[in-house]
Order: structure tokens, then C-alpha cells, then sequence
């Protein structure tokens, strides 16, 4: 019963929280990102624990790391594979 639970509800979740680690330790500057309250904007300052995202001009807010639900747009090119 617990290896189906495991598989199930456990490890997904665990994969989950860790795919979101990733995102939130990889953010930068210049990044556009929706948080977990519906604020959209751009990232213009990263510290430790909270980003600066600036939502519309010159309106900026401190948001916990955390918080980020998702990156939009990152502020790297996107890397071309092809080669000619």
C-alpha cells in the first residue's frame, strides 16, 4: 500500500518541489515572471531570499523567492543548436 502511495502522490510531489528550486535558484535580473498572487512583472534586483520585480513603470515590489510561480521570459538569448 505505501509503495502505491510513494508512486503516486509522493514522488511527484517531491519532483515537483524540486523543479521549483531549480526555477527560483536560476532567476536574474531582467527575467519576467508571474508569482503566486498573480503579479506580473520584471525582475530588476535579486537578493538572498526576495527579488525586486518592477510590475509597471517605476512601481517596484519586494517578493519573497518562493513566491515566483513561474518564469515567462528569461532574460537570456535563447541558444540557437542548429549549426549552419
Amino acid at each position: 500500500m505505501f509503495v502505491i502511495f510513494y508512486f503516486l502522490l509522493i514522488r511527484p510531489q517531491q519532483k515537483k518541489a524540486k523543479e521549483h528550486r531549480e526555477m527560483v535558484s536560476h532567476l536574474k535580473k531582467g527575467d519576467r515572471i508571474i508569482t503566486s498572487g498573480g503579479l506580473h512583472g520584471r525582475v530588476t534586483a535579486v537578493s538572498d531570499t526576495t527579488l525586486t520585480v518592477e510590475i509597471a513603470d517605476r512601481v517596484r515590489v519586494k517578493v519573497a523567492r518562493g513566491n515566483v510561480s513561474q518564469v515567462l521570459q528569461s532574460s537570456s538569448p535563447p541558444q540557437d543548436n542548429k549549426k549552419k
